[in-house]
């Protein structure tokens, strides 16, 4: 890929920018970088730890950190420790998640909020519940536009209607 900029050369350093709720890359060779004052200097990054780990250590809460003890066992079916656990972001086998459960617990704490996982219900094409929950979807948004705007007699209406469909159910 080409210099954004110059056109000429290859380009070495990539940046993402969001602005405006509108994604922006920029594909820059090292000369253009260093105009714009962008050092593509790796000078204190770890390139040996993966970067979603990185990722996942800076989204931990601001508060005290539970850190995943250096003593616990490690996994009896792959060997894994705990600090392998830390460095790699990841289990050796499908036993870890029972041998480390109490620190990937706390960790999914931090990161989501929760432990539990509470993801969408798979529902076929030809269910009723489909239909009727696509039904409430878009007047829930009908709705939402209604106060936005400030018509609540409309808002109002959608209110007890999607209020009759979920109690349908």
């Amino acid at each position: 890929m080409l210099c954004d900029d110059c056109r000429e050369k290859e380009a070495e350093v990539h940046l993402t920018s969001i602005e405006a709720e509108e994604m922006r890359s920029v594909h820059l060779c090292l000369s253009c970088a260093g105009e714009r004052g962008i050092s593509s200097d790796t000078e204190g990054i770890d390139t040996e730890k993966p970067p979603l780990v990185d990722f996942l250590e800076q989204l931990g809460s601001p508060g005290p950190k539970t850190p995943i003890p250096e003593s616990s066992e490690p996994c009896p079916f792959c060997g894994t420790s705990a600090a392998d656990f830390r460095r790699a972001g990841r289990v050796g086998c499908s036993q870890c998640y029972v041998h480390f459960e109490t620190q990937i617990r706390g960790l999914l704490r931090r990161i989501h909020g929760s432990s539990q996982h509470a993801g969408k219900l798979y529902l076929s094409e030809a269910s009723d519940i489909t239909d009727r929950l696509g039904q409430i979807s878009s007047m829930r948004r009908r709705m939402k536009r209604a106060i936005e705007t400030e018509d609540f007699e409309t808002a109002a209406e959608l209110r007890d209607r999607i209020h009759d469909m979920e109690t349908q159910a």
